[in-house]
């Protein structure tokens, strides 16, 4: 990796509703996907970090950009892909002097139109082998797109993976990929994965928060095994997400911390130690030495989880939709807030399965009470202090507002009713059928 706690804990996060959207498909086809994943054999993953070992230590100690090493560790890769049946292309480029190489493999099969991309950088620092930094990203997701070929997969959405060069200098790798997609290909990707440092020593799990519908899956899955989660701060725009962020793809991902140190309450949470999640964070005693096997096999599991279950969907369901994306701050046992709205063009009331989709990031759920505003000032309860300690309040509530006339001023209302924990409305979106 290129690089506010919740003050209440929970033991186990609650399940998210998951938002139907351009991410997934009906709640059914979800949850059949998610059924079939595979099991990560944690062993293969294992054998992927002590090969790019190998690697390192037969080229100078490191897997760096313009070293041997990288270069060596690129071929590594496309060699399994290649025997797995997946169509590879190298792609280069220059930084600092040097060529630097993106592998990208894609999965035969799948709406060429609808994408899900997942990917790691496969480059380490210059001192150290980097294998957790990023040997575990790179190998859970190698042997994710060899449980892909094993499975025999065959998803509605085209599945492509990407390793990517210079990302510890600055992201060059990823941003070089982006930038040389056209528009119209940009357009096709309905998401992207990242996942960067998911083996460290002494582990948090921590869980990107850029797409609401991919967090809510990542989410689901540590939850049905009983871990809880935290939102990712440490290398928030660190790592390759950015690239593709950066021109409106939607991400999410993975992590397990960097040289961040653990707070007591973490520790509370998932054990270990008050101190750094990667006590080896870009130094030579990243080696194969400095992985949690239980972090790698966990999130080598989630990862598989999320291709399953993500690249079953289909587009968003027809409708015609009014958002409001701007951040509105919910005060700490405060006044109520509101995010508004404007509907036009609609004939008529609204309809009897109003969906409205709720995006609200907050460290504690149960202080909050959430209603929907019809343009008459009629009040539609969506949420009551319901959810306890879990996180964040991210689900489409489905309305009957059929009694109301579609188009004028619809408002989100958010009031926190009790002290401690803070948060924003990130989010709000009505859908008219």
């Amino acid at each position: 990796m290129n690089i506010s706690v919740p003050r209440r804990v929970t033991a186990v996060a609650a399940l998210a509703a998951l938002a139907l959207g351009g991410l997934t498909g009906t709640a059914s086809a979800g949850s059949q996907a998610a059924a079939a994943a595979p099991d990560i054999p944690l062993a293969n993953v294992k054998q992927h970090l002590a090969d790019l070992q190998s690697i390192a230590t037969a080229n100078g100690g490191n897997r760096a950009h313009g070293r041997t090493g990288y270069k060596a560790s690129i071929d590594f890769v496309k060699a399994k892909l290649d025997a797995a049946g997946y169509t590879t292309t190298v792609q280069t480029f220059t930084s600092g002097g040097s060529t630097g190489y993106n592998l990208i493999a894609d999965w035969p099969g799948g709406d060429p139109n609808q994408v899900l991309m997942a990917g790691s950088h496969l480059d380490s620092v210059s001192s150290g082998p980097g294998i957790n930094d990023n040997g575990s990203g790179s190998a859970a997701v190698l042997e994710t797109a060899l449980a892909v070929s094993r499975a025999g997969f065959q998803p509605t959405k085209h599945l492509r993976f990407g390793w990517w060069g210079a990302e510890e200098l600055g992201l060059v790798g990823s941003k070089y990929y982006v930038a040389q997609l056209p528009s119209t290909e940009r357009a096709k990707l309905s998401g992207y994965l990242n996942f960067d440092m998911i083996g460290s020593p002494n582990p948090g799990y921590f869980v990107y928060d850029d797409d609401p519908t991919i967090e809510t899956t990542f989410k689901n899955y540590f939850a049905g095994i009983g871990v809880p989660t935290e939102i990712e701060t440490e290398g928030d725009g660190r790592s390759d997400h950015a690239s593709f962020k950066n021109v409106g793809i939607p991400v999410g991902g993975l992590f397990t911390g960097a040289s961040r140190v653990k707070t007591s309450a973490q520790v509370q949470k998932w054990g270990g130690t008050a101190t750094a999640f990667d006590r080896c964070y870009h130094s030579s005693c990243d080696t194969t030495s400095n992985i949690n096997d239980t972090a790698l096999d966990r999130n080598s599991d989630a990862i598989a989880h999320a291709i399953w279950t993500l690249s079953a969907g289909t587009t968003t369901p027809p409708g015609t939709v009014f958002e409001n994306s701007a951040d509105v701050s919910v005060p700490d046992n405060g006044a109520a807030v509101t995010s508004t709205v404007d509907v036009t063009g609609i004939t008529g009331n609204a309809p009897s399965n109003l969906a409205v989709g709720v995006d609200i990031i907050h460290t504690y759920r149960g202080d909050l009470v959430v209603d929907l505003i019809a343009p008459d000032g009629s009040v539609y309860s969506l949420s009551n202090r319901s959810g306890g300690s879990a996180d964040n309040i991210q689900q489409t509530f489905t309305v009957n507002a059929s009694s109301e006339v579609a188009n004028g001023a619809w408002k989100l209302r958010v009031q926190d009713k009790a002290a401690i924990d803070t948060g924003y409305i990130n989010n709000f979106k009505l859908t008219f059928p």
